[in-house]
């Protein structure tokens, strides 16, 4: 009787780490359900959340019916060897945009792996498209920075600070009634890497040129060649295949035309 305490003990221990080491594995492939939507967190990463670590969500701040644009998360602080996520919508539909470490599982987003950092902030893009009816919806998201020592303990996370995003029924005045005007906006993020996002308005349906130059003035790429409505248009300006430096982009439509310019750094 004496001896068979030890296979007993021996077996619990083996469960025990059975146990941590799939807390500590289970969920490197992404994990749902952990935002202010609908959940508690990360708490394989640690018991609450931590002031130290910042998640960030940017993008536009108002969609009309349908429309569909690019938001980006960042992850910066805590160990932050590598970082993942968990987005969630209460309204509309996530999407991936390739090559940015992201899955779909469900209606949310998660991430693929332990994404590394790139100057001290790990980044995802992600599309968002608004659902079929005005109002306000909101983005929730989470952020894991981890250390990658196999073990959860000197992990942090911390939920974003929830996105609200109004949509607007397609029309070609703003939100107070008053008629649309030419503008072009400086593109977000700016600085950027790889990728950006360029919005404009058009107070009027006409053929439309937006396209992007390098600093020389050689023209990089055509973002729109065509006739456009009335109203709110975003572009995405993917960069990866450029180098570092000042890029311009130019809009024309009818009879407006403006230029501003935008800094890819590497």
């Amino acid at each position: 009787m004496r001896f068979s305490a030890a296979p007993t003990r021996v077996s619990g221990l083996i469960v025990v780490l059975g146990l941590s080491y799939l807390m500590v594995t289970a969920f490197s492939g992404g994990i749902t359900n952990r935002t202010q939507k609908n959940g508690t967190g990360c708490i394989c990463h640690g018991s609450s959340p931590t002031g130290t670590v910042s998640v960030t969500i940017l993008g536009p701040d108002s969609l009309t019916i349908g429309q569909t644009a690019t938001y980006s998360l960042s992850v910066s602080g805590g160990p932050l060897s590598a970082a993942g996520t968990n987005i969630a919508a209460s309204a509309g539909g996530l999407d991936i945009i390739d090559g940015q470490g992201l899955q779909k599982q469900g209606d949310e987003l998660t991430h693929t792996g332990p994404k590394s950092p790139q100057q001290g902030t790990v980044s995802f893009q992600f599309s968002y498209t608004a659902p079929a009816a005005p109002g306000t919806v909101t983005l929730y998201a989470n952020g894991n920075s981890v250390n990658l020592s196999g073990d959860p303990s000197g992990d942090e996370w911390n939920f974003a600070l929830n996105r609200s995003i109004t949509i607007n029924a397609a029309t070609s005045v703003d939100e107070f009634g008053a008629p649309l005007i030419f503008t072009l906006g400086q593109n977000y993020p700016n600085p950027f890497n790889p990728s950006t996002t360029i919005e404009f308005t058009l107070p009027e349906r006409a053929p439309t040129r937006l396209d992007v130059f390098s600093a020389a003035g050689e023209r990089v790429t055509t973002l729109v060649e065509g006739e456009l409505p009335a109203g709110v248009h975003r572009r995405q300006f993917d960069a990866s295949q450029l180098a570092s430096g000042v890029y311009l982009y130019r809009l024309v439509s009818g009879a407006y035309s403006v230029t501003r310019t935008m800094t890819l750094v590497r």
